[in-house]
């Protein structure tokens, strides 16, 4: 089944509402439009969103502002080691009085879940998010719960403190369609926080502009962007050169290039287009890529990073000789 290109007004809508989201979660996040338009595609492009940076660079503020701005329900789990999987999950408890099982849901069971240094919980815990996360669904005792949709996850961890916590595998990071981080504001945009320090909270005056219905359209004009079969086989290239890199151990998987689609038709429609040019797919490349590419041993000795094997792949593989975007 072939599904129709998105028109020309689906495209401006989606644009228009896209950069209502990124300017409303801008108001909690100063001077970081770019890390917040790539919050807001992941959300428009259907997937889930891990946030890795030191602490107090408002990692928390941008996910509660992500999750303020949709009319939805969001809920905050905070990981520690002693969470259990039905804390997250939910469990079923008997009730003496009907003489029966009955279900009670977890924080899990919201359209947005902000769960909060997630690699802090044990590995038991944290694979009680697989099954949720992939499928939106939650089985417990047999018997399988779905999660509201639209549904997305919002994970935040520190990568500096590792006393206490507990390394996410890599079978989890790959179900988070991007990472990325938010790093420390500039000169502006510390002066003008410290000039608002009255306000104590900016994710909490951060109001509604879209409802989860508004969500699910920004995901349905998402899908309807045109990706040519020259980049889908230049994606698939760059998949098989991160398999046979000599750094990498684990490389691009296909969840990881359906996500890598995916992603790039949301950002393309927030550009004004209604097809996928090779600048996405570069735009795109570290927030999606870095934190599912496994390196070896050497190359932690001689200190290379994700982002230089990156680099070297999109150097090495060659662009496919098709409509770029200085093309119009």
């Amino acid at each position: 089944m072939t599904i129709p290109l998105a028109h020309a007004d689906q495209i401006g809508w989606y644009a228009e509402t896209f950069e209502r989201l990124v300017d409303n979660v801008s108001v909690a996040v100063l001077g970081k439009k770019h890390v917040v338009s790539l919050a807001v595609t992941a959300l428009a492009a259907g997937g889930h969103l891990l946030l890795e940076d030191v602490p107090g660079t408002g990692k928390t503020s941008l996910a509660r502002a992500l999750a303020n701005s949709v009319q939805c329900t969001h809920n905050r789990v905070q990981f520690t080691p002693d969470l259990l999987p039905s804390d997250v999950t939910g469990t079923s408890i008997y009730d003496p009085i009907k003489q029966q099982f009955e279900f009670h849901a977890g924080p899990v069971f919201a359209n947005v879940v902000l769960a909060d240094e997630i690699n802090r919980a044990s590995p038991k815990t944290q694979s009680a998010l697989l099954e949720v996360m992939e499928e939106g669904q939650v089985t417990i005792d047999g018997i399988t719960h779905e999660v509201p949709d639209p549904f997305m996850v919002i994970a935040t961890q520190n990568p500096i403190e590792q006393a206490g916590t507990y390394r996410l595998p890599e079978a989890q990071l790959d179900r988070f369609l991007m990472k990325t981080a938010i790093g420390y504001p500039d000169q502006a945009s510390t002066v003008a926080l410290l000039c608002g320090t009255a306000e104590r909270d900016r994710a909490r005056s951060v109001g509604h502009v879209v409802t989860s219905d508004v969500v699910g359209q920004l995901r349905g004009v998402a899908r309807r962007v045109f990706v040519s079969d020259e980049l889908l086989g230049y994606l698939h290239s760059v998949a098989e050169a991160t398999r046979g890199h000599r750094h990498v151990r684990l490389g691009l998987s296909v969840r990881g290039l359906l996500a890598y689609t995916h992603c790039a038709k949301a950002w393309a429609a927030s550009q004004g287009r209604n097809y996928v040019v090779p600048d996405d797919l570069k735009a795109l490349a570290v927030p999606i890529m870095e934190h599912r590419l496994l390196l070896d041993a050497d190359a932690q000795f001689d200190e290379v990073s994700n982002r230089e094997v990156i680099d070297e792949i999109f150097a090495a593989v060659p662009l496919p000789a098709g409509r770029r975007s200085d093309q119009g």
